[in-house]
C-alpha cells in the first residue's frame, strides 16, 4: 500500500475528458491514500506545469493533438524534470513502450487495461523509484561537488591508466584542459620513466597502489613533486577502473630544501667566522713581522721572499673576506626593475661565450614588463652565474638554452633551461654550498653567491635536473605594479 502520511499531487495530461474521469476514479479508489488530481489537455500548458514542478507524478497520454506524449516526455526530461513520468496509450505498442522507457518514462500503461490495483502498483513503484533516484542524484551532486572543489587532483583512470574523468585541480596541476587530458595516460606524465615502470609493477600485483612520491611533468615541462595514491575499483556492472589522488608537495619540498640550505649555511658561517678569527690572528702577526723585517733586510733576495710572504698573506686575507661575504646576507639596494632588462643585460655579458659554442638561445617574455623590486647589478650577477653554468654544460653546436619569464600572479617565474648532461640527484642538494663543484677548474663560489643574492631578494629558487636531458633553474620573484 501507498504511505498515507501526505497528499500525492498528480497531473493527468489527457486530451479526452472521459478517459481522464475514468483514470481519476480509479486513482481515488486506492485505499489509505490522499490524492490531489488535476487535469490538463494542452501540450504547452502541460509543459509549463511540469517546468514549475508542482506535482509528484505525471500521467501523459500518447496522443496530444498535433504532438505526442513521447515529445512531451523528451522535452520534460531535457528541461530537468526529476518527478516520475508515466506514458498512457489506447493500444499496446512494444515500440512505443521501448521508446518511452528509453527517453526516461518510469512506466507504460495501456488505458483499456487500467484498474485501481494496477494504478496503485504503478504509482507506488514510480514514487519509490523516484525517491531512490533523487537520493542517488543528491549523493552524486554532493560527491561531484567534493570532487570538483578538491584542492588535490582527483581523477578516474581506465585501461592503461588513460584518464576518464578529472577535476579542475588536475587540469590546473598539469596545465591541460579536461578534453586534452582524456587523450593522456598517467604514465606519460611521469618525469622519470623508471617510476612509471614501478607503478605498473605494483598494479600488476596489487589492487591497491600504495602512496608513492613521484615527479610529474606539466605541459610547460615543469617538474612537480607529488604524492600519488591510486586504487582499483569496480562499478555496478563489474567493470574495473582506477581512482586516484595527487597531492602537490612541490612548494613544501622547496621550503624544506631552502630551510635545510639555510641551516647548513648557518653552520658553515659559524665555522667560517671561527676559522677567520683563528687564521687572521697569526696572519696579522706574520704581516707585522714582515713589516718589521723589511727595513732591516739589505739583501735583495730576502726582500723578494718577504714580498712573496706579504702578497700571499693578502691573498689569504682576501679569501677569508670572500668566504665571510658568502656567509652573510648580501647588501642590496632594491629598486623597481624590469626582469626582461636585467636578463637582456646578462645575455649581453655572456654573448661571447654563447657565440663561441654556437648555442641556440630561445627567449620567451610576457607582453608587458615584468617589474620586481631588485638590486639590478646584484641580480645580474646571480643570473650570470646560472647562465655561465648552462653555457658550460651544453654541447657545442647543438646546445640549447631557453630563458622564459612567466606571469604567475602574484609572482613572476624565471626559468633557465639547458639541454646539458644534467646534475646527479645526489649533488642537487649541494650545488649551492660554498666550494662544492664538479668542475675540474672551478672554485664552487658562483652558485653559492647566487643563492645568497636571491635570498636577499626573498626570491625562491628551485632546481630540476635529469641526467642526459638537462637542468632547469626556476626563480620566483614577487610582482610589483
Amino acid at each position: 500500500m501507498l504511505p498515507s502520511h501526505s497528499t500525492t499531487r498528480i497531473l493527468i495530461v489527457e486530451d479526452d475528458e472521459d478517459d481522464f474521469l475514468i483514470i481519476e476514479a480509479c486513482i481515488k479508489d486506492i485505499p489509505d491514500k490522499d490524492f490531489l488530481i488535476d487535469w490538463c489537455y494542452d501540450y504547452d500548458d502541460a509543459m509549463q506545469r511540469i517546468s514549475e514542478g508542482r506535482y509528484d507524478i505525471y500521467f501523459i497520454d500518447y496522443l496530444l493533438g498535433e504532438k505526442t506524449g513521447l515529445q512531451l516526455l523528451e522535452e520534460a526530461i531535457s528541461s530537468g524534470c526529476e518527478e516520475p513520468l508515466i506514458l498512457l496509450t489506447g493500444i499496446g505498442n512494444r515500440d512505443v513502450d521501448i521508446q518511452a522507457m528509453t527517453i526516461g518514462a518510469v512506466d507504460f500503461l495501456v488505458k483499456s487495461e487500467l484498474n485501481t490495483e494496477k494504478l496503485e502498483r504503478s504509482i507506488r513503484y514510480a514514487l519509490e523509484r523516484s525517491a531512490y533516484i533523487k537520493a542517488l542524484r543528491v549523493n552524486e551532486r554532493k560527491f561531484r561537488n567534493i570532487f570538483e572543489r578538491s584542492k588535490d587532483a582527483v581523477f578516474l583512470l581506465g585501461e592503461g591508466l588513460v584518464f576518464r574523468d578529472v577535476n579542475n585541480a588536475t587540469c590546473d596541476l598539469f596545465k591541460y584542459s579536461k578534453e586534452e587530458l582524456m587523450d593522456f595516460s598517467l604514465y606519460e606524465l611521469f618525469a622519470r620513466k623508471e617510476a612509471a615502470g614501478a607503478l605498473k609493477d605494483k598494479l600488476l600485483h596489487s589492487a591497491e597502489g600504495e602512496e608513492m612520491e613521484v615527479e610529474l611533468m606539466t605541459r610547460n615541462r615543469e617538474r612537480r613533486n607529488c604524492i600519488l595514491s591510486i586504487s582499483r575499483q569496480a562499478d555496478s556492472s563489474g567493470e574495473t577502473y582506477i581512482q586516484g589522488i595527487i597531492h602537490d608537495i612541490t612548494n613544501l619540498k622547496r621550503i624544506e630544501r631552502a630551510t635545510f640550505q639555510i641551516e647548513k649555511l648557518r653552520g658553515t658561517a659559524t665555522l667560517l667566522r671561527t676559522l677567520a678569527h683563528e687564521v687572521r690572528n697569526p696572519l696579522t702577526n706574520i704581516n707585522l713581522s714582515v713589516e718589521q723585517l723589511k727595513p732591516e733586510c739589505e739583501s735583495e733576495d730576502a726582500n723578494i721572499y718577504l714580498d712573496i710572504i706579504a702578497r700571499n698573506c693578502g691573498r689569504i686575507d682576501s679569501l677569508i673576506s670572500e668566504l665571510l661575504d658568502l656567509s652573510r646576507p648580501a647588501e642590496i639596494s632594491l629598486q623597481k626593475t624590469d626582469l626582461q632588462d636585467i636578463i637582456n643585460s646578462t645575455l649581453a655579458a655572456a654573448s661571447d661565450r654563447i657565440a663561441l659554442k654556437n648555442i641556440r638561445l630561445d627567449l620567451a617574455y610576457p607582453g608587458q614588463p615584468a617589474f620586481v623590486m631588485a638590486d639590478r647589478e646584484k641580480l645580474k650577477i646571480a643570473f650570470l652565474n646560472i647562465l655561465i653554468n648552462a653555457v658550460e654544460a651544453v654541447p657545442s653546436q647543438s646546445g640549447v638554452i631557453t630563458i622564459s619569464i612567466r606571469d604567475e600572479s602574484p609572482n613572476f617565474r624565471v626559468l633557465i633551461n639547458d639541454n646539458g648532461g644534467g646534475i646527479p640527484e645526489e649533488n642537487i642538494s649541494r650545488i649551492f654550498e660554498p666550494y662544492f663543484t664538479s668542475k675540474t677548474n672551478g672554485f664552487g663560489l658562483g652558485l653559492a653567491a647566487t643563492w645568497n643574492i636571491l635570498q636577499s631578494h626573498r626570491a625562491g629558487i628551485d632546481v630540476n635536473s635529469q641526467l642526459g636531458e638537462g637542468t632547469s633553474f626556476m626563480l620566483t620573484f614577487e610582482q610589483v605594479s
